[in-house]
């Protein structure tokens, strides 16, 4: 039977932490369930390069049209897969509702050179102005 000093229905000067604890695992769940669906485009291991141009302003503000390459030689816009006919027929849509549209060619580091400039010659039939290839860029040590 322990006293207490002091009002009973006083204010308590202790911290109560479990509504913080409480939002910080809602945000937690939601960047888990977020993230994942940030990626655009298919996944596909990029090739490594030395150098690589960085974006200007004007172009960070229009978002490109991403096409994929797979290892297994598949053709994605997004997240649909696509042979060279229906790519071709994709890119004409998109480039005459948005004639300044970029395109972005993100192909595996496993492709043939050939297989990346088929899907680029498709682009340019398609009325592309011009295709940016993704890549990753090399560590320095």
């Amino acid at each position: 039977m322990g006293m207490a000093a002091g009002p009973k229905g006083g204010i308590k000067n202790e911290i109560n932490v479990t509504p913080l604890v409480d939002v910080v695992l809602v945000l937690l769940i939601i960047f888990m369930v977020i993230t994942p669906m940030l990626q655009r485009g298919k996944e596909v291991k990029l090739p490594v390069a030395k150098t690589s141009e960085e974006k200007k302003d004007a172009e960070r503000d229009s978002e490109p049209l991403i096409l994929s390459i797979t290892a297994d030689k598949k053709i994605w816009v997004d997240k649909s897969e696509y042979d060279h006919a229906g790519l071709e027929k994709r890119l004409r849509e998109e480039l005459s509702q948005k004639p300044n549209q970029k395109l972005l060619l993100k192909g595996d580091q496993a492709l043939e050179v050939g297989v990346v400039r088929e899907v680029m010659d498709v682009a340019r039939r398609a009325g592309a102005k011009g295709v940016a290839l993704a890549v990753e860029q090399e560590k320095e040590h």
